[in-house]
């Protein structure tokens, strides 16, 4: 197929695709209302996501950054920051997704910066988030590969970079089929900078055929998460680092539903060597927090629940934190941090950078997805910065070692943190400097 031929098809995708967005829309509605119904979406500022705004718009150039969710919105953070102290001409548009992200990154911003639920791909939605907000140029972090979004953009003659970029293997063994390849190419072609996490994504992009010439590196975006532990809850984060004073303590971060049973059973094997134990277990979702502790109040346990500010007294044998949004600083309370996400199927793990960067020992298990890239990277640097384990058996071994040898424990906590440092160093500078290049220099001279 040539490339007018291309182009062609990948034009006639595209109008299939708004044709059977603007179609569904009205379902898109119920849905939403369903999903607000169920607290999965802001009880009063949902109508956000059909683009509609609730704060105004201010004058001069406006500059819009868009991620999902938290991960990839706590990721922008140091480049919004960056883009503040630099660039004070520039307004800047902040959304996101999820009202997770919401309650968390609405008190990280600077000031100044505007915050709202990002629109839904939808016709109309997006129509009237870019006429309302006409934003000069749009960043957008990771995967949010939106056709509406993109190809609407381009047409009103809006910038469009993508940062952290990043495709599933499942989304690149879609896209990359010759029904879909050329809608996803003719999209990449209106991006004016395209900044994957890794060597290998890049080199999926270049296979969905991303135009070479924007193809450009600057490490990934979350080893730059500022790890402040003062920006935390600092005296409930002292008190609690008071109480596990002379106890051995580990953490379980990220875990989804399933995998606190490999957390439980390692949790068994190991107290009967360490009485004093306390296990931390900080879910994914608090929900899910509150859950294990209701089970294992259930069985005896004494549990403290983060969400109830309960202290660790003697006999607590598990913290469960079930909020949302301290995790980075929380990493401090333990020298052992193992990261879910990873140790079942279909998982495809977290970041474990903050954990690194907090100077713990960084253990997960096999199931890490897209996050190999960064398991991989700080194993070169140093083979001992991140153990990998397969269950339970693995788990609770690698754990009594780190127990029973503190000079093992202090070298893998110092391995991570200096992978982590000589993986961050310049990263924020680097994509300021290519979103500097190849977007906001256009923007200044339009």
């Amino acid at each position: 197929m040539d490339a007018t031929a291309a182009r062609n098809r990948g034009m006639l995708l595209y109008k299939i695709y708004r044709a059977f967005t603007y179609a569904v829309t009205p379902l898109v509605r119920l849905h939403m209302q369903w999903r607000r119904l169920l607290g999965l979406e802001h009880p009063n500022r949902w109508p956000e996501r059909f683009g509609w705004p609730s704060v105004p718009r201010p004058s001069g150039r406006l500059l819009w950054f868009h991620a999902v969710s938290l991960g990839e919105g706590m990721a922008a953070i140091p480049v919004i920051k960056r883009c503040v102290e630099c660039r004070p001409d520039l307004s800047i548009l902040m959304t996101t997704t999820t009202l997770s992200a919401f309650e968390v990154i609405k008190n990280q911003l600077p000031n100044g910066v505007l915050y709202q639920f990002s629109p839904l791909d939808t016709p109309a939605a997006v129509d009237n988030f870019l006429d309302y907000w006409k934003p000069n140029a749009i960043v957008i972090l990771e995967s949010e590969l939106w056709p509406n979004l993109i190809m609407g953009s381009s047409r009103k003659g809006i910038l469009l970079a993508l940062l952290n970029a990043r495709v599933s293997m499942k989304s690149f063994r879609l896209w990359s089929q010759p029904v879909l390849l050329p809608l996803i190419s003719l999209m990449l072609s209106k991006f004016s900078l395209i900044i994957p996490l890794s060597t290998l994504q890049a080199i999926h992009f270049q296979i969905l055929q991303a135009p070479p010439a924007i193809i450009n590196f600057s490490g990934d975006l979350k080893y730059a998460v500022e790890y402040d532990a003062s920006n935390g809850e600092t005296g409930s984060i002292d008190d609690l680092k008071g109480e596990l004073t002379h106890r051995q303590v580990w953490m379980a971060a990220s875990i989804h539903r399933g995998e606190e049973q490999v957390v439980l059973e390692a949790h068994e094997a190991l107290i009967q060597k360490y009485p004093d134990l306390v296990t931390i277990i900080v879910p994914r979702y608090g929900q899910h927090g509150q859950d294990i502790a209701q089970e294992l109040q259930k069985e005896g346990n004494i549990v403290a629940l983060r969400s109830q500010r309960q202290r660790i007294v003697p006999g607590t044998q598990f913290y469960v934190v079930d909020t949302i949004g301290e995790l980075r600083h929380l990493y401090g309370l333990s020298p052992i941090a193992v990261i879910g996400g990873s140790f079942l199927p279909g998982l495809a793990g977290h970041n474990i950078s903050e954990a690194a960067a907090a100077g713990c020992a960084v253990l997960t298990g096999y199931h890490v997805g897209h996050f190999l890239h960064m398991v991989k990277e700080m194993q070169a640097l140093n083979p001992l910065s991140v153990m990998q384990v397969s269950g339970t058996l693995e788990l609770q071994g690698a754990i009594m070692k780190l127990f029973g040898d503190p000079k093992v424990l202090e070298a893998r906590r110092m391995a991570a943190k200096q992978a982590f440092c000589a993986l961050s160093t310049d990263i924020i500078s680097n994509v300021w400097n290519h979103l500097n290049f190849y977007i906001l220099e256009t923007v200044a001279r339009k």
